[in-house]
């Protein structure tokens, strides 16, 4: 079998897997492709070695617009805060079509992600380089100052971690909204800077007195 041949057989089982999965609202394996498909196990190993190698291939597909979004959005040439939107705000409206097109589908890839979390870390690490790019710009430009980018890029994935966690979309869907996120981004951009501004201004906790 040729390159070609491997890569053109792989978009083709990947596709057949995934349609399996919704079918069946069911995990996917080698041993289902070569039932359903009724391909030489060989044939398939040949393609996915590893089990882990067809879980690894769905993740990539699953992703992928996820990652052109991304790229597209770092290298346009819009205004920084409106980046900041659009780089949230494409990737959020994605993932609730899903979830609204079928919640249990969602629900199950939330689960295979997160019972192979180490095989889909890489594509969280990744939206952070990009994320990290774009703080990059803003501060290039004023923002967040006396930030380090690592800071930054921690502060800003707790403010939107709503509208880029499927755990929580599962949970939180029906609450979330671009207008909602377009707000937390502009907040972000009002204020988000290093340095005590008075919230930690105490050595601890402490009760408030009623007079």
């Amino acid at each position: 079998m040729t390159a070609a041949d491997r890569d053109a057989l792989k978009r083709e089982l990947v596709t057949l897997a995934m349609d399996m999965i919704a079918r069946r609202c069911a995990v996917v394996g080698k041993n289902d492709l070569a039932a359903e498909t009724r391909m030489a196990r060989s044939r398939i190993d040949e393609v996915f070695p590893e089990e882990d190698d067809l879980f690894d291939a769905i993740v990539e597909h699953w992703y992928a617009d996820d990652i052109a979004t991304m790229e597209e959005v770092v290298a346009s040439s819009l205004p920084i805060r409106r980046k900041f939107y659009e780089f949230f705000a494409r990737r959020f409206v994605r993932e609730r079509e899903r979830y609204r097109k079928d919640p249990a589908l969602f629900a199950l890839y939330v689960q295979m992600g997160s019972e192979k979390f180490e095989r889909v870390r890489g594509y969280i690490d990744l939206a952070d380089h990009y994320l990290s790019e774009l703080i990059a710009q803003a501060q290039d430009e004023g923002f967040f100052p006396d930030l380090t980018i690592d800071r930054a890029l921690t502060l800003i994935n707790q403010m939107v971690v709503c509208y880029v966690s499927p755990q929580l979309m599962l949970i939180l869907e029906e609450r979330l909204a671009e207008d909602k996120l377009a707000a937390i981004v502009d907040t972000m951009f009002a204020g988000l800077t290093g340095g005590d501004r008075g919230a930690a201004g105490v050595k601890g906790l402490r009760a408030i007195s009623v007079q």
